[in-house]
């Protein structure tokens, strides 16, 4: 399966996109997490101590790697010639960083827009990397995305299985779910699917189905506020490990069981 996570910054996509990766590993799966959101907080999902998550290094921000794969650090691109195509075979295994259950995270930070020069070459690292992960790669690949979906291109995102937004029962969140939905059509991505998340009661609930029903996308969890997951935050705990039997955990395995019979 290769799921790409996306919604409006606060809506709780770190958190679905780190519980569905334990999930799926404690299955059986072997399970790569990227993190393409530049406030970079899935370690902590994933029960990634803050020790090792701050020692982390951002591909994008990595500039010896890049230099490495395509030959002109960032610093220097300007007006030089770089490669297109670097070998990536090897940045999963290097790179990444093995959390609980085995899940392995990779850190990606941000691609900036084509027109900042000496970002080009962390650029083009990036999207060769993701093509590997989605073409090569037999893991379960899980992407916490931010909502623009900087880093798909057209080709990449074909071989998407799904884009899961997470959406709240808001308006504004609603709103992001079309523009991604836009932006989704444009790269061709197969199929976008809802969770609802942070729902309070029946009338929160009605909301975020009436909605998707309006933009004819399934819904495939519908998550309730959950105390713990935010107890879990303060904690600075992967919220499965704080409680692995709270309401929020509970429709998230829902949320894992959907995604397996659909994609798996």
């Amino acid at each position: 399966m290769k799921i790409a996570i996306a919604g409006k910054g606060g809506v709780g996509k770190t958190f679905i996109a780190g519980t569905l990766a334990r999930l799926f590993a404690r299955a059986g799966r072997k399970v790569i997490v990227v993190d393409a959101d530049p406030n970079i907080n899935t370690a902590s999902s994933l029960g990634i101590s803050a020790e090792v998550s701050d020692s982390i290094v951002p591909l994008s921000d990595n500039e010896e790697l890049i230099k490495e794969k395509t030959g002109v650090a960032p610093g220097q691109s300007y007006g030089q010639l770089f490669r297109l195509t670097p070998s990536v075979n090897d940045v999963i295994d290097e790179f990444g960083v093995m959390g609980p259950d085995g899940v392995r995270l990779l850190v990606m930070g941000t691609v900036k827009g084509g027109n900042t020069g000496c970002m080009c070459p962390a650029n083009a690292l990036l999207r060769i990397l993701i093509q590997h992960l989605l073409i090569q790669r037999d893991e379960v690949l899980i992407m916490d995305m931010v909502a623009g979906l900087e880093h798909l291109g057209r080709g990449t995102a074909r071989r998407m299985d799904a884009m899961l937004v997470v959406v709240e029962p808001r308006m504004k969140s609603v709103d992001t779910m079309r523009r991604i939905m836009k932006l989704a059509a444009d790269i061709e991505v197969k199929e976008v699917i809802a969770a609802g998340n942070k729902i309070g009661s029946l009338q929160e609930q009605k909301f975020i189905e009436e909605k998707m029903r309006e933009l004819n996308v399934p819904v495939a969890a519908l998550v309730p506020y959950d105390e713990a997951i935010a107890k879990a935050d303060m904690m600075g705990k992967a919220p499965i490990d704080n409680d692995p039997s709270s309401p929020g955990i509970k429709a998230v395995e829902e949320l894992s069981a959907y995604l397996e019979k659909r994609y798996g």
